[in-house]
């Protein structure tokens, strides 16, 4: 029996309400409200809203994108939103649906895969807030990007509890051999620099450090040269947050394609006179959208590149 259908159907009904929780964390959290108490209701006339008017995309699409007391208009972010966070975990779903995931992560244990496709919903729902808190407030709250980085460290370090004996670990020395006399101790081949436990999570705990000195320096740098902030702290955070989820190289290729997107956004507006040198543009917006891209397709344009400078 096939049972994609299920699994695809499943992630986009749990996507699709999942965004609708989120577009009130959007709404509140930038203003320091509770996304429990109240209940949903018109930003304009305060009514509540009914169960049946707060259905995923369909509600907005039957009321025309209108409040059902009061007529004031609905933003068209409400069902962008949801669509986006249904689509992204129904990606997810076709992904790690049987068989694909099977044949895709055949060489993974099954840990290893529920740790990565909880990672990447948590990540994808992260970066959709995030893009469009950043476009309407030019904020990136903490909420989302500090807590994304206790996130992608925690599942780390989950990941790190499932490893085999000599998974991921850290050889030097092939040329003789070392025992550890730890507890659950092994033979290894050459002298074992790093556990694979220890390589894992200290590895990615550099990575959100390097990335986020990286841009520390570069934000510097600018203010120095320019006498004024061209990068934003909230900016430099959402990166570490990647770097925690992805690791060291996805998160810089995330920074180039999200600044080559905001760089090319800034000419077309420049191009047609809504814009000049000093026009602030919601960076973090450009860099979540880049962040989704890596995170589906990253590993491969990484290992491209690396062959084709001949390191693969």
């Amino acid at each position: 029996m096939d049972l994609r259908w299920m699994f695809e159907v499943g992630g986009l009904v749990i996507g699709l309400m999942l965004g609708s929780f989120l577009n009130v964390c959007i709404v509140r959290v930038p203003r320091g409200e509770s996304v429990v108490k109240p209940r949903s209701h018109c930003m304009n006339c305060g009514h509540l809203v009914r169960w049946y008017d707060n259905l995923p995309v369909l509600s907005w699409l039957l009321l025309r994108g209108k409040c059902r007391d009061c007529g004031s208009r609905i933003s068209w972010r409400y069902p962008a939103v949801e669509l986006a966070v249904g689509l992204w975990f129904l990606r997810l779903a076709t992904i790690f649906a049987p068989p694909n995931s099977v044949r895709v992560y055949h060489s993974y244990p099954l840990s290893t895969l529920i740790i990565y496709a909880l990672g990447s919903a948590i990540l994808g729902w992260i970066l959709i807030a995030l893009i469009a808190i950043d476009w309407e407030w030019h904020r990136l709250p903490d909420e989302f990007t500090l807590g994304g980085i206790a996130a992608g460290m925690f599942l780390i370090c989950v990941q790190a509890i499932f490893l085999g004996p000599t998974d991921d670990q850290i050889v030097l020395n092939t040329t003789h051999q070392l025992r550890m006399s730890s507890p659950g101790s092994f033979a290894a081949k050459g002298n074992v620099f790093l556990t694979g436990p220890e390589a894992l999570i200290f590895g990615r705990l550099m990575a959100v450090i390097g990335m986020a000195l990286i841009l520390l320096c570069v934000r510097g740098a600018y203010k120095a040269l320019r006498g004024r902030d061209g990068l934003g702290l909230g900016d430099v955070k959402m990166m570490a947050m990647v770097a925690a989820f992805l690791g060291f190289w996805p998160a810089v290729l995330t920074l180039f394609l999200g600044t080559m997107l905001a760089s090319v956004y800034g000419i077309v507006l420049m191009a047609r006179g809504k814009a000049h040198g000093l026009t602030r543009l919601p960076l973090g917006s450009f860099l979540g959208v880049a962040g989704l891209f890596v995170a589906l397709f990253g590993e491969r344009i990484i290992w491209w590149y690396r062959g084709l400078l001949g390191l693969g």
